[in-house]
């Protein structure tokens, strides 16, 4: 069982754990023995980086769930401490909330506020965002991209890729091939393109021409990709 399909979990865990105050310490040592060590290892931030972020996943949701139930349902993703909420939010306010939660979490490095202001997704919507980012992740899997570095949420048929990305290359690839899947209406990446080769690469991997990393995130911009399908692609730049 991977690091992801472990994080998608932890609101069902942390429904059972309840008050055992023990419960998130072994949700996270649970990973060894769950078979995601070894994947974990793969990535760029290494099996310690990704117990780290499953870590804080699991208390952004926790508090965000505590401050106001109507939060509960929002999806977090975190890659080295960069926080990505998604999912639907009924007030502007409830959206203004959870991102303040988030940034107020250990752990968070920055928060990219996703949320929409909208109606709860329909179960049938929901169906078709598992999907999509099933078969995004399969694209990618079966590519010359380091798929293991890249966490991959759709929401009403919008794909968000956070994650790390050997080079400017690799990650226009990344989104072009995301672009392709049926039914998505846009990318947004906020993945951080870094040279050279991931040091938790269990295999030597040849570096693509690299982008400058930028501290900081800045408004997203639309970035044409060549033999480009007619979705647009917005970039955000670290």
């Amino acid at each position: 069982m991977s690091i992801i399909r472990i994080a998608a979990r932890l609101p069902l865990a942390l429904a059972l754990c309840g008050g055992l105050s023990g419960c998130p310490l072994a949700i996270v040592g649970g990973l060894a023995g769950a078979g995601g060590v070894g994947y974990a290892a793969n990535q760029e931030r290494g099996a310690g980086g990704a117990a780290s972020d499953v870590w804080t996943t699991t208390h952004v949701k926790s508090a965000l769930y505590s401050a106001d139930p109507q939060l509960g349902s929002i999806g977090v993703s975190v890659y080295e401490g960069r926080t990505l909420l998604t999912g639907t939010a009924t007030t502007p306010q409830l959206k203004a909330e959870a991102g303040n939660i988030a940034q107020r979490t250990p752990g968070v490095r920055v928060v990219y506020n996703e949320i929409e202001v909208a109606p709860p997704e329909t179960v049938w919507r929901s169906t078709q965002d598992a999907w999509i980012s099933s078969e995004v992740k399969t694209k990618l899997v079966f590519s010359d991209v380091r798929s293991v570095n890249y966490n991959i949420d759709t929401v009403n048929g919008s794909v968000y890729l956070t994650g790390s990305a050997t080079g400017q290359t690799e990650l226009d690839r990344a989104t072009t091939l995301a672009r392709t899947v049926p039914g998505v209406k846009r990318v947004v990446s906020y993945v951080e393109v870094r040279p050279g080769v991931p040091p938790g690469a269990a295999q030597s991997v040849a570096a693509a021409p690299a982008a400058p990393a930028m501290a900081g995130a800045v408004p997203s911009a639309e970035a044409p990709i060549s033999a480009a399908p007619t979705t647009p692609v917005q970039v955000q730049r670290l």
